[in-house]
């Protein structure tokens, strides 16, 4: 599966932003998706993550972004979303879309259970 972010940006703390992540192919509904984020010179960390439609929808979030950010997909469209609110300058970092296998019934939160990825989008949280 293809995937494309859009959505980042410069904002100022205390600001939202949604990120938007486009998927090709006809059989999205059947991925389990997720966001992780890098940051400069430190390692790629799990954001938060939807299960596929035969699973159920369940989330996971990080604790450092729980109640603060909303992980939500849209079958029809075949576009995950990753809505952001109250950001805080330890939000800044490059985000990533990615994907599970396809038919995988879990929820991955660790970067090695996903399997395709895209470019990333730039998100700047100003103090």
């Amino acid at each position: 599966v293809h995937l494309v972010e859009s959505g980042g940006g410069l904002v100022q703390a205390g600001g939202s932003l949604r990120l938007s992540c486009a998927a090709s192919g006809r059989t999205f509904s059947s991925y389990a998706m997720g966001w992780l984020r890098q940051a400069p010179g430190k390692e790629r960390e799990f954001v938060a993550a939807i299960s596929n439609s035969w699973s159920g929808g369940s989330k996971r979030y990080a604790d450092s972004v729980k109640d603060r950010f909303t992980i939500s997909r849209d079958n029809a469209k075949n576009t995950v979303y990753l809505q952001m609110n109250s950001l805080k300058s330890e939000d800044t970092a490059v985000y990533y879309c990615a994907a599970a296998a396809e038919y995988s019934d879990y929820v991955p939160v660790r970067a090695t259970r996903f399997a395709s990825w895209g470019q990333g989008t730039q998100v700047t949280v100003s103090s």
